[in-house]
């Protein structure tokens, strides 16, 4: 079934996404395109029933202030402008729930739109968009085992079952017995077309000395898209790479109007020269979307509910340029740290929470004697989309525990913080 979408032109708000949930929560579907859509693109999206105008504080790029096409409002599409953020539209309203109220007679009274956005509908309407896009012919997918690349899997599988072909790298980068259980749940239990290759060296070759963040994003990102040309030589008829790329990952890889908080290797670190077409069917959702996409796919809430991990692994963990002691030091606390989370029944309640190592040293007392060692940083968050965070208030002995045994079973640490910092400012990764 076509889900009838409302289109969010993008005028310098800084609330595009908290806009395009509150509509996508009253079950319509929303995406948000740049300021300066023409009107041939806009009228080759699919069942647009109207446009919203969302301006805000970032409305002069380069010195000169942006507006949409002029002929936007002769498209023959119910228009709504909105200019100010969300705090100073309350003015033109006695409540949120007035306002609200104002958003939902737009969106059903004025545009007519019908209440079709569930993941049931999205699902169907993307292994038809897969099947149109792939034809008769092979797909590689980066599978990772997180979330987003275990969902994309099991969207192409329904979709062309074994014209998939699934790569999993082990970059040297992954979480203790990370890559084990990748082997045992899409070779095993999934039956999946799976390839494993160890090119852990390589990587860390490639890294080495490097200790710019966007620069060891950008490092991974073209080094995978390499290892899997060279598996694609080994095959025949790939002419797509499937990517589980979501809308955080775009959002904060850069728009017209909003600045880059960080290059995603699957969004800026792609090499301009890559060969494959992207097939991404998830790019336009928010992480709990995705989840539910999964559940909807029939995958286990064992491996829909997994923790988060960022394309580069520990690579964005090990901060600075990645040393081998502290790469480990990264992977032995984050274990330990998931294993302690897990026995106080923090595992499901808590979205993300991981461990980091900077690249200093501190001062310490080992056997009797003055030590320079590193610490582990722990971090632990909420958040429903991404874009926002909110700091986990850990109960005091569950940290105490976990400080003792990573300072007990983890080599050159001898400290251990917990990171309170929310997002914004802060963002949930440290680089």
């Amino acid at each position: 079934m076509k889900q009838d979408m409302i289109v969010i032109l993008d005028l310098g708000s800084t609330e595009n996404t908290v806009l395009a949930r509150e509509i996508r929560e009253m079950g319509v579907y929303s995406e948000i395109y740049p300021h300066d859509i023409t009107i041939g693109e806009l009228k080759d999206l699919p069942n647009v029933k109207g446009i919203i105008i969302y301006g805000g504080p970032n409305h002069v790029v380069d010195g000169l202030r942006i507006d949409v096409n002029a002929d936007i409002y002769e498209a023959g599409f119910p228009v709504m402008a909105i200019s100010h953020e969300p705090a100073k539209c309350r003015e033109s309203y006695e409540s949120w729930e007035e306002a609200a109220e104002g958003l939902r007679t737009f969106v059903f009274d004025t545009c007519q739109a019908q209440a079709n956005w569930n993941m049931k509908n999205f699902v169907a309407d993307q292994i038809e968009l897969i099947k149109r896009q792939v034809g008769d012919r092979k797909v590689l997918l980066a599978l990772s085992g997180g979330v987003d690349s275990s969902v994309v899997a099991a969207l192409l599988i329904k979709a062309i079952g074994k014209q998939l072909v699934c790569v999993h790298v082990n970059h040297g980068l992954m979480r203790k017995g990370e890559s084990e259980d990748v082997i045992k749940v899409f070779g095993s239990q999934m039956e999946a077309n799976l390839v494993y290759v160890d090119a852990t060296d390589r990587f860390l070759s490639k890294l080495d000395g490097v200790a710019d963040p966007e620069q060891k994003r950008k490092i991974i990102g073209a080094e995978f898209i390499r290892i899997f040309e060279e598996e694609a030589r080994k095959l025949e008829g790939i002419d797509f790479l499937a990517q589980g790329t979501i809308y955080p990952d775009i959002v904060e890889s850069g728009t017209k109007t909003a600045k880059v908080v960080k290059s995603h290797h699957n969004v800026g670190g792609l090499p301009e020269d890559m060969k494959f077409e992207l097939v991404e069917p998830i790019r336009q959702l928010f992480k709990d979307e995705v989840r539910q996409c999964g559940r909807e796919l029939g995958l286990p809430d064992e491996m829909v509910f997994r923790q988060p991990f960022p394309g580069p692994g520990l690579g964005v963990r090990c901060l600075g340029a990645i040393t081998k002691d502290r790469l480990e030091a990264v992977r032995e606390s984050d274990a330990i740290l998931r294993e302690e989370f897990a026995l106080a029944g923090l595992d499901r309640k808590v979205w993300q929470y991981f461990t980091v190592v900077p690249d200093f040293k501190a001062v310490g007392v080992r056997n009797n004697a003055r030590s320079m060692d590193y610490m582990v940083i722990i971090r632990a968050v909420n958040t429903i989309d991404a874009m926002t965070a909110s700091v986990e208030q850990v109960e005091w002995p569950v940290l105490l525990k976990i400080t003792d045994r990573i300072l007990k079973e983890v080599g050159n640490v001898n400290r251990v913080c917990y990171d309170l910092s929310p997002k914004p400012v802060a963002t949930i990764e440290f680089e």
